[in-house]
């Protein structure tokens, strides 16, 4: 009698494996509770087949997804933004610089970018700053921001 059986994973399951696994697991887990969850399905030949080549082209995509934000990362760094505020005589803003006006100066030198995106802290002073923007695939870009005083 059959102890054990092949599985594919059609979902990530805690403690056994990643969707697209195939796995060799007790029939009674299987049962009882894989198959009954949709967790996974026999593992049959055909099906382990498409199993590798839908796990293949995930990878593909996501190396190019990674290309990708490689690619971005490279245009936003050293990129050099200037916005105007207005600040007091001795060059502190009235307001900390919102991230909607650096996405805005971004926008307008053709970089798209979320404000979620953008990690600084409170900018409060004219001048130069460094700011960075996290991407996907954990990637992160600096660019140089510099506040100008606004002129009235």
């Amino acid at each position: 009698m059959k102890k054990a059986m092949k599985v594919i994973l059609l979902k990530n399951v805690p403690n056994l494996g990643q969707e697209g696994d195939v796995k060799e697991v007790a029939l009674g887990y299987v049962r009882n509770f894989l198959i009954p969850r949709g967790l996974a399905e026999e593992a049959t030949p055909e099906k382990i087949k498409a199993a590798e080549e839908k796990k293949a082209k995930k990878v593909q995509t996501a190396e190019l997804d990674l290309a990708k934000a490689q690619e971005l990362a490279s245009k936003f760094n050293g990129q050099v933004i200037e916005v105007s505020a207005r600040a007091s005589e001795e060059g502190r803003l009235y307001a900390a610089l919102p991230l909607a006006k650096i996405v805005a100066a971004l926008k307008a030198k053709g970089l798209e970018v979320s404000k979620d995106s953008i990690k600084s802290s409170h900018i409060k002073e004219i001048g130069e700053h460094l700011v960075k923007i996290e991407l996907e695939h954990n990637l992160e870009a600096a660019i140089t921001l510099i506040i100008n005083p606004e002129v009235k």
